[in-house]
């Protein structure tokens, strides 16, 4: 998950004399570059993920400061430390509480540390863990594209994760997501980053087949569920107008079954952006946990289409709604007066229709195995 503030941390509280001081439930933000500002004018270039280092020169009173903490946060920066003992002396507990609510994490250094060193220090730090980052991402592909072949993959895991233990993938997905440019998907992959919380070096985030994937290692149960829904709280408060679309695929026990994982999570994704859920765990899916994961597409084709074709062709030539009340009628478990309510139809209208349904379809629905073709082909043009 990159070089983050909880790293930054544990580097820099005894070398740079460095304070947390709010927003502490940010420690997980990743950065992607460090820089300083002393006025408000570039911000808005910015991509998501930046630390921004400042002396406080251009921010001397409250509202420049709450304005400058108002904008870090509408761009999605990692955090913002604060140079203090010359032009800052004290941060104002306004500021530190917009920086709670947001969880912007908020720093300071003092004003003896040499910026210059730690900037330079910090960067050199991002670098490296960035090429980690590729090197496992690299890997967790072979691992979800070739389980295998594991010599590509467990030596190269090992040192960060446990390659034993159990792995859970998500896939996160919008509108169009594979059509943007590659700046406006990284845009997009640094704010997804930044809202999820209190995961750092037990998973990892990249871009892979037209989604965002997220995998975690050995996270229980009760925290992957904070992780997940969290992170879709504060992607609906910050970015209102994107909607986003999350699958969660099975936890799955050794990273030989990261494959599994991940096709199972994808699987979810697309019926989550299908019906437009916002969050849809794979192991609720029912049925179409079976059905998302047969890869003949002609096949389910077939099974969708022939068992209803005489409905279909019947409905097509009289304008009729047969279709949907052969729906209606096995969801309801053949119960006529709940299919007349649920279509605002008399219950007369609907036995009509049931006994002509059933000499179309040559069978009279008596039997689960007689309506078992129907309820599969229902399921698969719900698809």
């Amino acid at each position: 998950m990159g070089f983050t503030i909880q790293d930054m941390l544990l580097l820099s509280q005894d070398r740079y004399q460095m304070r947390l001081i709010g927003g502490k439930r940010g420690w997980a933000n990743s950065i992607s570059w460090v820089l300083m500002l002393e006025d408000t004018a570039i911000i808005n270039t910015f991509a998501g993920k930046e630390l921004v280092v400042t002396t406080g020169l251009g921010f001397d009173t409250e509202e420049k400061l709450l304005e400058l903490v108002e904008k870090l946060v509408s761009r999605h920066a990692s955090g913002l430390i604060f140079n203090t003992g010359k032009y800052i002396m004290e941060i104002p507990k306004v500021v530190q509480a917009y920086c709670d609510e947001n969880d912007l994490p908020l720093l300071t250094v003092p004003w003896e540390i040499q910026l210059v060193e730690m900037i330079k220090d910090l960067s050199i730090q991002i670098f490296l863990q960035g090429t980690a980052d590729e090197q496992i991402t690299g890997a967790l592909i072979q691992a979800m594209e070739a389980p295998e072949n594991q010599e590509a993959y467990r030596k190269e895991l090992l040192p960060y994760f446990d390659v034993d233990g159990a792995f859970q993938v998500v896939l996160f997905t919008t509108d169009g997501l594979d059509e943007m440019d590659t700046v406006e998907r990284k845009k997009l992959s640094y704010r997804l980053q930044i809202y999820l919380e209190n995961i750092t070096h037990n998973g990892s985030f990249f871009y892979y087949d037209a989604n965002f994937v997220l995998v975690m290692n050995d996270v229980a149960k009760k925290d992957f569920d904070e992780i997940v829904a969290g992170m879709m709280k504060r992607a609906k408060r910050r970015m209102p107008d994107v909607p986003v679309f999350v699958g969660a695929g099975s936890r799955m026990k050794d990273i030989s079954n990261l494959g599994t994982g991940y096709k199972r999570a994808k699987a979810a994704v697309t019926m989550a952006r299908k019906r437009h859920i916002d969050l849809l765990y794979f192991d609720d899916m029912g049925l179409y946990r079976l059905l998302y994961c047969v890869s003949d597409a002609a096949l389910l084709k077939e099974m969708g289409e022939t068992p209803l074709k005489p409905l279909l062709e019947y409905d097509e030539k009289h304008n009729g709604n047969y279709v949907e009340t052969l729906d209606w009628y096995l969801k309801y478990n053949g119960s006529i007066q709940a299919v007349a309510e649920a279509m605002f139809t008399h219950r007369n209208t609907v036995i009509y229709r049931i006994s002509n349904i059933k000499k179309l379809l040559n069978c009279e629905l008596e039997t689960t195995e007689e309506r078992l073709k129907y309820q599969i082909a229902y399921y698969i043009r719900g698809m």
